[in-house]
Parts: structure tokens; C-alpha cells; sequence
């Protein structure tokens, strides 16, 4: 479910595209190619590149899909928190917290991130990462997206990021599969957040935002960490907290969302 989150995806270009980006529009197949370089050019594994991109289609539903796409909220913050943050998902919460409570602690040390508020964004993204995911093949929505002269440099950037994914050996290409902007994991990383955010949490050696929730839990709060968000301080609105959450998500009813999600797991 894609959701307001692509208010950050067109909002902000958080990894730096190739000095010279492959020509958007004309043929599909010819603007793959000339990416292709650029990625090799760029340092990604020909395989990589191959395996990725090789026979990859351009999608027209996901055009379709950005196309009547809206950014802003048509709900009062009471209208879609209403929505959102109902009973069943306050328990399965307050379970989660329990549930984790000796990862959130080590995440909360390391990072100053409260437990509740990375517990409510994964509650409210993913459903605590039994929800949807999306069922999207990556590369083939990024591709497309990239092809599309609209935000060709933003989203050239975000399938370099994705191609750095899986040279890195984060994931497998047939777990590149996510919502209709590429975003990925449990917690909904684009790629170039996955990149510049992602920690490797459990020590195994790859950040894996699908399937590790140390990895998931630590990568949400490192990337609030790093845009300010200070342990023990208020998040409402108004806050600083709530302007470092800018950089999760820029809609002011969604952040509110977030703390009203947090607040009712800790019986606020």
C-alpha cells in the first residue's frame, strides 16, 4: 500500500544520481541500455546489472497508479487516524513491545529512539510486518518510473540504489519486490534510504529490511536518529521531534498518526 509516504519520495533526492543521467522518454529499451552503462560506470557487477535490468518491462499500471496518485490528505487527522489506529492494532502493538522488548532496549541505547514510536511506524507501514509489502517487482516499477521524463533524475537514483542492494548482497533479486515507488521491507525503505539508513543489526553481515526485524527496528531508528529525533524530548506537534520526522514522512496528519499510535501502546 503505497500511502502518503511518497510525499518524502518526491520531496527529497536522498542519493546523488549519475553525473550524466540516461535520457528519460523515447525508447524503453535504449534508455535501459544507456542506464546500464552508467550503473557498470557507476561500479555495479555487469552480472548485477544483467540479472537486474536484462528483459526488465516497462509497467503501465504503475504509471497509471502515479498518474492519479494525490500527495496531500482528503481526511481530517480524526477521519484517518480513526482508520489506522484501531484496537486490534494497539494490542498486536503492545505484543510487539513485549515481544521485543530486549532488542527494542539495545535499539533505544544505541540510536535515542523511543520503542513506542518505531513500534507504531512498523505497526502503521506494514502491520508489524505481516501486512503487505507490496507485491511489486523493484526494478521493473523503478525502471518505469526512471523511463518517465516527470522525475527521471529521482528515480534514476532510486534504481542505482536498488542495483547497490543487491550487489551488496542485502537481498536476493527475488526478494526485490515491493509497493508502487520501489519502497521496500517491513518498515518501507526507498533505496537510496535503504543505503544511506540501513544497519546491519543482527551481525550477520547484510541489512535486511525484509526479513531481520533487529534489522528492520535499528534502520527506522538510525534514519530518525540521524535527522535529529532526541530520546525523552516530546514529539507532538510543534516539536523538534516531530520536524525530524519530516524526513519519515512530510505530512503533518501522518506524523501526527505516529505519535498518537505511540502514545496509545505506552497507555498515553
Amino acid at each position: 500500500m503505497l500511502r502518503c509516504r511518497l510525499a518524502v519520495v518526491f520531496g527529497v533526492l536522498l542519493l546523488a544520481t549519475p553525473a550524466y543521467a540516461a535520457r528519460c522518454g523515447g525508447n524503453f529499451n535504449t534508455f535501459i541500455q544507456g542506464f546500464s552503462q552508467e550503473a557498470v560506470a557507476a561500479g555495479i557487477s555487469q552480472d548485477v546489472v544483467a540479472s537486474a535490468l536484462g528483459g526488465v518491462q516497462q509497467d503501465g499500471g504503475v504509471l497509471a497508479f502515479d498518474r492519479r496518485q494525490r500527495y496531500t490528505f482528503n481526511k481530517s487527522f480524526e477521519q484517518y487516524v480513526s482508520t489506522r489506529v484501531g484496537p486490534g492494532r494497539i494490542n498486536t502493538g503492545r505484543a510487539m513491545l513485549q515481544r521485543h522488548a530486549a532488542l527494542l532496549s539495545q535499539v533505544e541505547a544505541k540510536f535515542g529512539v523511543p520503542r513506542q514510536i518505531l513500534v507504531a511506524i512498523w505497526g502503521l507501514e506494514t502491520d508489524f510486518g505481516k501486512g503487505d509489502m507490496g507485491k511489486l517487482p523493484v526494478f521493473r516499477v523503478l525502471a518505469t518510473l526512471a523511463h518517465d521524463c516527470r522525475r527521471t533524475e529521482l528515480f534514476q537514483g532510486e534504481l542505482l540504489a536498488a542495483l547497490k542492494i543487491v550487489q551488496r548482497g542485502d537481498l536476493r533479486l527475488n526478494d526485490m519486490i515491493g509497493a508502487y515507488a520501489g519502497e521496500i521491507g517491513q518498515t518501507q525503505f526507498l533505496p537510496s534510504s535503504y543505503i544511506k539508513y540501513g544497519v546491519d543489526f543482527d551481525g550477520n553481515g547484510h541489512v535486511d529490511l525484509r526479513h531481520s526485524v533487529p534489522d528492520v527496528l535499528a534502520s527506522t531508528a538510525n534514519l530518525l536518529h540521524t535527522n535529529g529525533f532526541k530520546m525523552g524530548a516530546p514529539y507532538g506537534e510543534g516539536s523538534a521531534n516531530f520536524e525530524a520526522m519530516r524526513e519519515w514522512n512530510r505530512a503533518v496528519i501522518y506524523r501526527k498518526t505516529i505519535g498518537y499510535f505511540a502514545d496509545q501502546l505506552v497507555g498515553r
